[in-house]
């Protein structure tokens, strides 16, 4: 009786259970409308009663309740508290939309949430406390918001965290010791916000850390051994911080670490030679710190070092002979330290080397006659030092090299000519300040790529040649303190410098020296007898005229507005509504044939209307402008987080100047500027074929779309070309996408965004990695830590754009799965038993059996690109060759 009683209970239960769950799905479905009705998602509820089909939404098996909800990337605002409804969600996506304010305590309610992602929003105020309820979450990230306030001690009852990711936002106060106490942590990502105090010392103590990222704080205090306790360390970020202490010797434990970024701290004391155990290190940078001690040779086991940074620390000694055995070194930099001896020849054996900088050390001897042995030198900076003897003739052989920095040496003899043989530099020439005479060479004028040059404070003499007119590029240049004569050579550059770049010069005369060339004597001195007097009066006359045509003018304007204002008010309209003219505070045209055909008024009317919209981009929207001319113009107007920039208008300037002679026929270049209130205007070509996204994505549907394996190609080589050469110039771009390549109306790819890459650079503290992270689907996976747009992640992103070309897909689609993106679904196809053929659009590959070998040829490529380790994927340069390679074969 009592057993029949038992089991009367335990079916009553599963009854009112199964009555629970029947009642809940039926609440999901009203609460999924609701929502559907507040974002208007698009797919949701449309001829399809099945809610568990709709986009995004992912249902349990076995009761239909909603367990995963993804609503990512859509730009909603609004109210959003309903999602709290979904009593079984255990995965929540919001990340990348606009939702703001704070983030609703009634999140906390939702118990079996093991995924919740809010960042990339704008919500404020401080992390809701019911947090602590969600006792199953594995992973949470509430990055990149406005969050403000002291991380909550309530959190520590989250025991199974696996990621806690809390970046860009203004937290402050400690990093609580709870967090060590979280056995089960792998990530913690807190960088940029505005925490103090130390580092728990019990921090990694108990967990398997694996990525540590806390850069850009206030943090002080020793760097924790606890952190490599687990030896499970992989990546660790903490600069610009104010640490102390010394780096720990337990670092050569973690024998998994790639990265060691310490930078910009207060570090003291010498590198544990232990770091050589560390055989996976591919990054160390330990930069602006108080290091001191010598170099370790140590680091010449690490074989997989790519990039050594130990600038500006008290290093003293040499430069270890090891070194040369790097094999994979690219960036050796020790610039700003107290390094003595000769430059080490046994450096220069390296194959990979990009980067030399030696500047601001006590280095001596002369220059190796092998400085150019590696064939990839881009960089050689040994300015500030005490090299003597000449510069040798073998640097001629340095052919790829974009800047070559000699300044501040006691170099002695003449210029060898064969520097211009460099066709490649761009960024600067310096050699001032040595002891170098002799005439300029006639060949220096084969450097048309070069921007800046600096001869100043030598005595170098004869004339300035006049073959100097071929650096076509030039903008800076500084010839001061020398002893040159003769006439300084008619060229715009020249003209458009201060004068002090050629005072100092007794001799010289002409433009901008304002000295005529008539008033040398015999002994190439200035003759001004007779003419001072001449020249006060002509600057009194001068100077009054000015003053009364400047008042003319102002009282003119004065009238003209008052008559404005008149009319206006007759009418019953302001002057303003009247004239409905932008003020323009700013604007140039680069190409001089182009300006009498562009109207900066019409060009900043055009961005005022909607309906000349063209596209919306990450960093800017652009529009089309017609001008009373005829001409169309593509208008970028960049979006109000770039306005900073008006602030450091001139260099602004100076920069787009710089890329508009910018010589590539893959590259979009600037042909001018406007700058009216507070709205900034690059102006640029209009292409009538549009984007590639729009050439891949838009079409396809059209019953006249005909799809041509051989422009595809000829697209992924021309884009190619256009990012390896502005790697070549030292230029990583910030946003590589399909919507960010243009087509001519040959389909003829060109790069666009570069000035963005320029004005908006994390390097130089201009702008927040977090701000400039790229296009969604495009970002690489290491951006997400290490805090640093570089090459390699390029080369993932146009990875991306290879597999569009290739597969003809979107880089983020639905149908791929949840949290699935184009890279990864490509990467799975084995597993999910498909071939190479079955990735491939087949509207192509099943053409001919040559287009189909081709495309599989240039899909190795892209998974090449898109590997998730960065030092494995190819050089842009690398990916040119590939690809040509396929159309050769």
């Amino acid at each position: 009786m009592a057993i029949l009683s038992l089991l009367n209970i335990l079916l009553f239960g599963l009854f009112l259970r199964s009555q629970l769950v029947i009642a809940q799905v039926f609440y999901d479905e009203i609460t999924l409308l609701a929502i559907e009705k507040e974002f208007r998602l698009s797919g949701w509820g449309v001829n399809n009663s099945d809610y568990c089909s709709w986009p995004g939404i992912i249902c349990s098996l076995n009761d239909s309740m909603v367990e995963r909800l993804d609503l990512s990337g859509h730009g909603l605002q609004g109210n959003f508290t309903l999602i709290s409804e979904l009593k079984g969600l255990k995965w929540l996506d919001l990340s990348n939309n606009n939702f703001h304010g704070i983030i609703p305590p009634v999140f906390g309610n939702l118990s079996q949430l093991e995924f919740l992602d809010l960042s990339f929003n704008k919500f404020d105020g401080s992390i809701p406390v019911e947090f602590s309820r969600l006792r199953n979450v594995r992973a949470l990230n509430l990055s990149n918001n406005w969050l403000t306030g002291a991380i909550p001690d309530e959190l520590e009852s989250l025991e199974n965290l696996l990621e806690f990711q809390i970046f860009t936002n203004r937290l402050n106060g400690s990093i609580p010791l709870w967090v060590g106490n979280l056995t089960n942590l792998k990530v913690f990502t807190a960088y940029e916000n505005e925490l103090s105090g130390t580092i728990p010392d019990n921090l990694g103590a108990f967990s398997g850390l694996e990525l540590l990222n806390l850069h850009s704080n206030r943090l002080e205090g020793p760097i924790p051994e606890s952190i490599f306790a687990m030896e499970k360390l992989e990546v660790l970020v903490l600069t610009q911080n104010l640490l102390a202490g010394s780096i720990p010797e337990s670092i050569g434990k973690c024998k998994g670490l790639s990265s060691i970024r310490i930078g910009d701290n207060k570090l003291i004391g010498s590198i544990p030679t232990d770091i050589g155990n560390i055989s996976s290190l591919t990054y160390f940078e330990a930069d602006n710190n108080d290091l001191s001690g010598e170099i370790v040779s140590e680091f010449a086991q690490c074989s997989n070092l790519t990039l050594l940074n130990l600038a500006s620390n008290g290093f003293t000694g040499t430069i270890p002979t090891e070194f040369g055995d790097l094999s994979n070194l690219q960036e050796l930099i020790v610039s700003g330290n107290s390094l003595f001896g000769e430059i080490p020849t046994s450096i220069l054996r390296g194959k990979n080397l990009n980067k030399l900088d030696l500047s601001n050390n006590r280095f001596n001897g002369s220059i190796p006659e092998s400085i150019c042995n590696t064939s990839k030198l881009q960089y050689l900076l040994l300015g500030q030092n005490s090299i003597r003897g000449e510069i040798p003739h073998e640097i001629g052989n340095c052919t790829k090299l974009l800047e070559l920095q000699l300044g501040s040496n006691y170099l002695a003899g003449s210029i060898p000519p064969e520097i211009g043989h460099i066709k490649n530099l761009q960024i600067a020439l310096n050699l001032s300040s040595n002891h170098l005479h002799g005439q300029l060479p006639q060949e220096l004028g084969r450097l048309d790529k070069l921007v800046s040059l600096d001869f100043s404070n030598n005595q170098l003499s004869g004339n300035i040649p006049a073959t100097l007119k071929g650096m076509l590029s030039l903008i800076e240049v500084n010839f001061s303190n020398n002893h040159f004569t003769g006439p300084i050579p008619s060229f715009v550059p020249f003209q458009k410098s201060p004068n002090s770049s050629f005072l100092g010069n007794k001799g010289l005369c002409g433009d901008p020296l304002s000295i005529s060339c008539g008033s040398l004597d015999a002994y190439g001195h200035h003759d001004y007898h007779h003419k001072v007097s001449y020249r006060i009066i002509l600057a009194v006359i001068g100077s009054g005229l000015a003053v009364f045509v400047s008042v003319t003018v102002v009282v003119l304007l004065f009238m003209m507005r008052e008559k404005q204002e008149k009319e206006a008010k007759d009418a019953g309209i302001s002057a303003d509504e009247t004239t409905n003219k932008p003020v323009i505070l700013a604007g140039n045209v680069f190409i001089e044939n182009l300006r009498q055909a562009i109207e900066f008024e019409a060009v900043a009317k055009a961005t005022m209307k909607e309906s000349n919209k063209l596209s919306s981009g990450t960093f800017s929207n652009v529009y089309r402008a017609d001008m009373p001319s005829g001409m169309v113009l593509s208008v970028k107007k960049l979006k109000s987080m770039d306005k900073t920039i008006i602030h450091h208008q001139n260099k602004m300037i100076r920069e787009l100047e710089k890329l508009s002679k910018l010589s590539h026929d893959n590259l979009m270049r600037p042909m001018g500027f406007v700058i009216y209130e507070d709205a900034v205007l690059l102006l640029h070509q209009f292409f009538q074929n549009g984007t590639l996204a729009q050439f891949l994505h838009d079409a396809k549907n059209k019953p006249d779309y005909n799809p041509d394996w051989s422009s595809r190609l000829a697209i992924a080589i021309g884009v190619a070309e256009g990012l390896a050469f502005l790697h070549h110039v030292a230029i990583i771009h910030l946003d590589i996408s399909s919507s960010n390549v243009f087509l001519d109306s040959n389909l003829k790819p060109l790069v666009g965004e570069v000035e963005i890459s320029k004005l908006l650079d994390p390097s130089r503290g201009t702008a927040s990695i977090s701000a400039v992270a790229g296009s969604f689907g495009y970002i690489p996976p290491e951006y997400a830590y290490t805090m640093q747009v570089t090459a390699p992640g390029n080369v993932y992103s146009y990875g991306v754009v290879l597999l569009e070309i290739l597969t003809t897909r979107l880089p983020v689609d639905e149908e791929f799965g949840e949290g699935i993106d184009l890279v990864k679904w490509v990467h799975t196809a084995p597993a999910r038993g498909e071939t190479p053929e079955q990735i491939l659009d087949a509207r192509l590959s099943t053409v001919s059996f040559a287009w189909r070998k081709e495309m599989l040829a240039a899909l190795k490529v892209a998974l090449l690109c898109t590997e998730s380790t960065p030092a494995k994927r190819p050089m842009m340069k690398k990916v040119v060759e590939m690809l040509k390679e396929i159309t050769q074969n």
